[in-house]
C-alpha cells in the first residue's frame, strides 16, 4: 500500500535516518543465518558490505544503529545472530560449560562464514566485505581476517588473541583453539588490514594480559610480511568492556579509508 501513496515533499514519510539520509532495515535469513540488514533505500546503491558480529550472550538486535552511518556511503550493514545466540539459542547442545558455549558459538560462526559471504554476494553482487566484531565477535573477526575468507578489512574490538581457555575441554573446541589462536598464528593475518582496539579499563580483557600481547604478535607478523602499515592498534582511555563511540568512529574511518 505504501507505494500507492503520494508523500508531501515538505514532510515525507518517517524512516530511519543517518544525518539527512534515509536507510532501510530488513530481516533476512542468509545461508540459514538470521540477520538484520541496514542498507541504502535502493538496493542497487549498495557498493560494499560490513558484517557485524556481536558478543557472547547478546543478539543481533543490540548492534542495530551502531554502524548505520555506513549506509549513507552506500554500504549494507549485515548483523547476523552468532551461532547459539538470539534466534538460534535453541541450537545450543547440552552439557556445555559457559566457556565451551562461547567457543562452540565461535567455531560454528566461523564455519558458516563462507556460505554467508556467498549469500551476500548473491544479494548485493561482488561487493567488497569488511567485518567488525566486539568481544566474542572479535574472536570471529580475527579468525576471518586470518583465514582468507574474502574479508577486505577487519576490526576486532574489546577482545583478545591470547585464547588460553582451561575450561574448554571438548576435543573439537580444543582443536579449534590450537589451530586458530591469534597469538600463535598471527602470521596468517597479513596482508589483510586489521584494527585492534581496546579500552584501558576493560575488566574482562585487562590490557596487560590481552591487548598488549595480542598487538605485539600482530605487529611483529605484519612487520615480517613487509606491510606494517596494515596493522592498526588503538587504546581508549577510561573505556571498559563496551564498544565506545570513539571505537565506533575509529572503525568507520578505518573501513572508509
Amino acid at each position: 500500500m505504501t507505494g500507492e501513496r503520494a508523500f508531501n515533499p515538505a514532510d515525507p514519510h518517517a524512516t530511519p535516518m543517518t544525518g539527512e539520509t534515509p536507510y532501510l532495515i530488513e530481516r533476512r535469513v542468509l545461508a540459514g543465518v538470521p540477520c538484520l540488514i541496514e542498507r541504502p533505500v535502493d538496493i542497487a546503491d549498495v557498493r560494499a558490505a560490513c558484517l557485524v558480529y556481536h558478543g557472547a550472550w547478546a543478539a543481533k538486535e543490540g548492534k542495530l544503529g551502531v554502524y548505520s552511518a555506513l549506509t549513507a556511503r552506500g554500504w549494507a550493514v549485515v548483523i547476523p545472530d552468532a551461532a547459539l545466540h538470539g534466534e538460534r539459542l535453541k541450537e545450543t547442545p547440552s552439557g556445555l560449560n559457559p566457556r565451551e558455549y562461547v567457543w562452540e558459538s565461535v567455531r560454528r560462526t566461523v564455519a558458516e562464514a563462507p556460505a554467508l559471504l556467498d549469500a551476500l554476494a548473491e544479494t548485493f553482487g561482488p561487493v567488497p566485505v569488511c567485518a567488525a566484531g566486539s568481544s566474542m565477535g572479535g574472536y570471529v573477526t580475527q579468525t576471518l581476517a586470518r583465514s582468507g575468507q574474502r574479508v577486505r578489512r577487519a576490526a576486532a574490538l574489546i577482545t583478545s588473541g591470547v585464547w588460553e581457555e582451561p575450561e574448554v575441554q571438548r576435543p573439537a573446541l580444543r582443536a579449534f583453539l590450537e589451530a586458530n589462536r591469534p597469538l600463535m598464528h598471527a602470521g596468517n593475518a597479513p596482508p589483510t588490514p586489521l584494527l585492534l582496539a581496546s579500552g584501558d579499563s576493560d575488566p574482562v580483557f585487562p590490557l596487560p594480559g590481552h591487548h598488549l600481547p595480542t598487538a605485539a604478535a600482530y605487529r611483529a607478523a605484519y612487520a615480517r610480511a613487509g606491510c606494517p602499515e596494515s596493522f592498526h592498534e588503538l587504546v581508549f582511555p577510561g573505556v571498559g568492556h563496551y564498544t565506545s563511540r570513539g571505537m565506533r568512529d575509529a572503525v568507520l574511518r578505518f573501513f572508509l579509508d
